[in-house]
């Protein structure tokens, strides 16, 4: 079972890309996903270890390398579903960088976090951070006062949502192209808010519009868990739903309500019931936080492997 591991995780520890590779390596990852706080100079020996045919890279998570400028790496330094037309082309620039950087390195998918769906207004703020505190003092997504704030968000956001939908449409009618071109897969991350575009339904839609392997789903396993904790979706079912469209995935575990990029096997996540990952056709990528420890880590990548061989195997 082929199994990546994000360079989010290793990437400011090091100062060369050599190294980073070969601690990926030793651990019993089979690939890298680029992460995106890649910068030109561990690009520079990533790349050299690549070409020696030492390592493949499967994904690069958009915006990579980091860009020129920018402080430091960050994966919404720009918005392609903002409703604001400079930083529509902004992303559209940096996402174009991205590509062909991923291309270059034999990558067979782009990950992006598309946008957000702002909540805000004047008569009250409303955002994920609200959902967190009215759960935490209610105690369950059950309870009506969380109920009557979740339709709200719900309201608002259906009521913004479709500008932004009809905006995105017209940036991926001239992106697509160049990833159909390019071979890539241009892949939509689910996030852990309910601001987050597209969600699971706008997802689907995406893809009745834009017909094309260039353009795919990329579920996040921990960001999954964090919307199923806030009401948002059935986890399984959801990604079960989408995964005729789904390119790859992030692994990582996740408790409630919104505490994510935990070691699997450490968090709430039923592994075994999304077995359905484990054909080769979905790309796997594990994407812990840079603070986990390399032996938990090593131990996580067992678990995975052995709980899916475990629920794919049939039965004698």
């Amino acid at each position: 079972m082929r199994i990546a591991l994000s360079t989010n995780w290793n990437a400011a520890r090091h100062e060369t890309g050599e190294p980073l590779v070969d601690e990926i390596l030793n651990m019993g990852f089979d690939a890298l996903e680029l992460g995106y706080h890649m910068t030109e100079e561990l690009a520079a020996g990533v790349r050299r270890k690549v070409e020696a045919g030492a390592v493949a890279v499967d994904s690069v998570h958009a915006f990579c390398p980091v860009p020129v400028g920018a402080p430091h790496g960050y994966p919404e330094l720009y918005l392609l579903a903002s409703q604001d037309d400079d930083e529509r082309a902004m992303a559209a620039i940096l996402l174009r960088r991205t590509l062909a950087f991923g291309a270059s390195m034999g990558a067979r998918a782009v990950v992006l976090h598309a946008g957000r769906v702002f909540l805000n207004a004047w008569f009250g703020n409303l955002h994920t951070g609200s959902l967190v505190e009215a759960l935490e003092a209610e105690g369950s997504v059950e309870a009506p006062a969380y109920q009557r704030l979740l339709a709200k968000a719900r309201r608002r956001r259906t009521a913004r949502v479709r500008k932004c939908f009809d905006r995105f449409c017209l940036t991926l009618d001239a992106l697509l192209p160049e990833f159909e071109k390019a071979g890539l897969a241009l892949c939509l991350e689910n996030l852990p808010s309910v601001e987050a575009f597209p969600d699971e339904g706008e997802m689907a839609m995406l893809k009745q519009r834009f017909d094309t392997p260039a353009l795919a789903y990329w579920h996040d396993m921990g960001h999954g868990e964090v919307r199923a904790n806030l009401g948002l979706i059935r986890h399984a079912d959801a990604a079960r739903t989408l995964l005729p469209f789904t390119r790859g995935i992030h692994i990582h575990d996740a408790l409630p309500p919104k505490h994510d990029h935990l070691p699997p096997g450490e968090g709430a996540i039923d592994f075994a019931a999304f077995a359905f990952y484990a054909p080769d056709t979905v790309l796997k990528v594990f994407e812990p936080a840079p603070r986990v420890k390399q032996d938990d880590l090593v131990e996580a990548l067992r678990f995975v492997r052995r709980t899916w061989a475990q629920a794919t195997t049939p039965a004698l």
